[in-house]
């Protein structure tokens, strides 16, 4: 039985190749949608394994965020980079007379891409999008685009930031974060207490100051930002990568948008007004240098690149939908850098410092210089045979099945923006390394037999929101293209679905090909597993906004707390004690002892018979206290209130929260 998958928003009017346009209806071995450098490298491995393909890409470009803009490559650990991933940076090292360039220039990058597709021999349908997709049973038959051409494969791979053939296919996926419950997780769903990319100063959010009633200023929302942990559909912040110079001949100063608004700064222009009248100098972006003075340039701060909370219908949004999100992206940011330049309110200095730069000249050419790629950090996730969660990047579960291998953080940037307790605040950045490079399994890029039998997803693969927020860098996008086309490449010449393709045989060529599927080198120590007398900070009632870390090793479950050594008597933490049985009990608490800590640390306990105080010191605790600092013996019993509060009052340095235990005594 065959049926029609169509999407009808999808049907934007364009401009196809005459010739193309011709000849209605082709057939390859691979299909390849989405024209990303994943995409591409999928298609090139196919070539390299004698098969026929083709690339449909949606824009007018090639190459996605590699040649977008993102030319300060995120690695995490170059060591599991391979394949012909590991060969696109060498290509362009030999560009700047080096071995390998991880930073490089977008006109560079878009060069060697169109060498790569012309190595591939793929015929290329730029600017067409899907418009449906024929099934018979489990399997696509072909696809046709808004241009009214019909590609027909054995094969086919979707690697577009969108997931859309994916999603016309009918494959499961989802859109938005998990709650920690769903994966046994810790750092999905609602993260309130980071503090990175957060306003440094409080800044009252309503149109006049200390007035709920005047309404909020712009781009803030006022709704309930939920939960701790919490699953919602918000989706991590998009933003331009922009090129940018200090080249007099080569730079083009920030130009003032159409349809620019300075409402929508008002929150940014107090923000920097109240940081400097307090003295206190706030990022605005990340400028990261690139040959011949250029730049990639990146979200930074409270308020900046980052258009926070104005991409959650992209993900599902119809063409013109989404090219609506983007216009408005683009107008932000541009409206962004002009404001910073030129807005007489901003501080003399800042307008100064971001004066001096300007748009490259010889980049982006074709699009009045200005990047041709809005930033998909996170769009569609599919719903596999397996989903890669937190505990595999915490090497806490490794499948025996890896096609290529992650290593970045498990990063996210703020989702939500939203006013509390009458200032402004940011939600949503988790920046956690793993504990070392771990494998993406075969099951992860494939999607369930029972949906689709000839489809690889290396883009919008299956992993949870914060998972995602490892693998989602460009170099594991490129790793994960191959893999899929080499696994498509074997299940047509065996004339099995792609699910079947023996693994032994998969990871055989993989390994011949220079991909890296196993990581042997060291491995960051997991966190010691809560017994039955701790209570761990996870389960604490926390008070401000602490902020998780695993840099000292030796903490219980996946990390700890510690305050940023700021906002001090704002922050606390209570771990309520179940008593099962009356007696007296050793009252014992985590130490992570460190040069930065406080040594003057409050902490009160309830027990039985009231509350005692005490003041531990962080820094430097007692040699038979490095591990447990002793709080000191109480008497407890069941039904009877009993914690323990940690406080950061008054106190001289980082505030550390990890656990806290009871020790009976005999």
């Amino acid at each position: 039985m065959k049926r029609i998958i169509s999407c009808g928003g999808l049907t934007l009017a364009l401009l196809i190749t005459p010739s193309l346009a011709a000849d209605p209806a082709r057939s390859y071995d691979v299909v390849v949608y989405g024209g990303t450098a994943s995409g591409v490298v999928a298609a090139l491995q196919a070539s390299k394994m004698g098969k026929t393909t083709a690339i449909i890409e949606p824009t007018k470009h090639l190459g996605g965020m590699t040649t977008g803009g993102l030319g300060a490559t995120d690695i995490g650990n170059k060591a599991a980079i391979g394949g012909l991933a590991r060969e696109f940076y060498k290509r362009l090292g030999k560009h700047y007379g080096q071995d390998e360039a991880w930073k490089f220039e977008p006109h560079v990058a878009q060069a060697l891409i169109k060498e790569m597709v012309r190595e591939s021999k793929a015929d290329v349908f730029l600017h067409e999008r899907l418009k449906s997709v024929k099934m018979d049973g489990p399997r696509i038959v072909s696809v046709t685009t808004t241009g009214g051409t019909t590609l027909a494969g054995k094969m086919f791979i979707d690697a577009s930031y969108e997931g859309d053939l994916m999603a016309m296919a009918g494959v499961s996926y989802t859109v938005g974060r998990e709650s920690n419950s769903k994966y046994g997780e810790t750092l999905n769903g609602v993260q309130f207490g980071q503090r990175h990319h957060q306003f440094d100063v409080p800044v009252d959010p309503y149109v006049i100051e200390g007035d709920p009633s005047s309404g909020l200023l712009a781009r803030i929302h006022g709704g309930d930002p939920g939960k701790h942990g919490q699953g919602d559909h918000r989706v991590q912040a998009y933003c331009f990568r922009m090129c940018l110079t200090q080249d007099p001949n080569n730079r083009i100063p920030f130009p003032k948008p159409e349809g620019y608004d300075p409402k929508q700064y008002e929150l940014l222009i107090r923000y920097l007004q109240k940081a400097e009248a307090a003295g206190v100098k706030v990022p605005l972006m990340n400028h990261v240098m690139m040959p011949n003075g250029k730049t990639d340039t990146n979200n930074h701060g409270g308020f900046s690149t980052d258009n926070i909370g104005y991409n959650y219908e992209y993900p599902d949004g119809d063409w013109p939908t989404r090219e609506r999100i983007i216009k408005e992206h683009e107008v932000y940011q541009k409206g962004l850098m002009w404001t910073l330049a030129n807005d007489p309110r901003i501080p003399e200095r800042i307008r100064k410092e971001v004066g001096s730069w300007g748009l490259a000249k010889d980049e982006f050419v074709d699009n009045g210089n200005w990047p041709h790629q809005l930033y998909i950090r996170e769009a569609r996730r599919m719903i596999g045979e397996l989903v890669t969660t937190q505990h595999h990047c915490e090497h806490e579960q490794i499948e025996d099945d890896p096609v290529g291998m992650g290593a970045y953080q498990m990063d996210s940037h703020n989702c939500q923006r939203f006013a509390k307790d009458g200032r402004v605040l940011n939600e949503g950045d988790v920046q956690v390394p793993p504990a070392a490079p771990y494998g993406i399994s075969f099951r992860s890029i494939v999607p369930r037999a029972s949906e689709c039998q000839n489809l690889a997803v290396p883009v919008c693969l299956s992993a949870s929101h914060i998972a995602y927020g490892s693998i989602r860098m460009e170099p594991v996008f490129m790793i994960l293209g191959q893999s899929s086309a080499t696994a498509a490449c074997m299940a047509i010449d065996d004339g099995i679905s792609i699910q079947q393709v023996p693994y032994a045989k998969l990871r055989d060529r993989l390994l011949a090909d220079g991909q890296v599927l196993k990581w042997t080198g060291p491995v960051r120590k997991p966190g010691i597993t809560p017994g039955p007398d701790m209570v761990d900070d996870s389960q604490a009632k926390l008070t401000g906004r602490w902020v998780p870390a695993m840099a000292v090793g030796g903490y219980v479950g996946r990390g700890y707390l510690h305050d940023a050594n700021t906002d001090k008597g704002a922050m606390s933490a209570r771990f309520i004690l179940k008593i099962e049985k009356a007696g007296r009990y050793r009252v014992q608490l985590k130490s992570l002892p460190n040069p930065n800590r406080a040594t003057n640390v409050p902490v009160t306990i309830r027990h039985a018979e009231g509350e005692a105080k005490v003041t531990v010191n962080q820094r430097s605790p007692k040699p038979e206290e490095r591990e447990w600092a002793l709080l000191g013996e109480y008497r407890f019993e069941p039904g009877k209130e009993a914690w323990v509060e940690i406080s950061n009052k008054d106190t001289d340095g980082h505030v550390i929260v990890d656990a806290v235990r009871l020790v009976a005594v005999p």
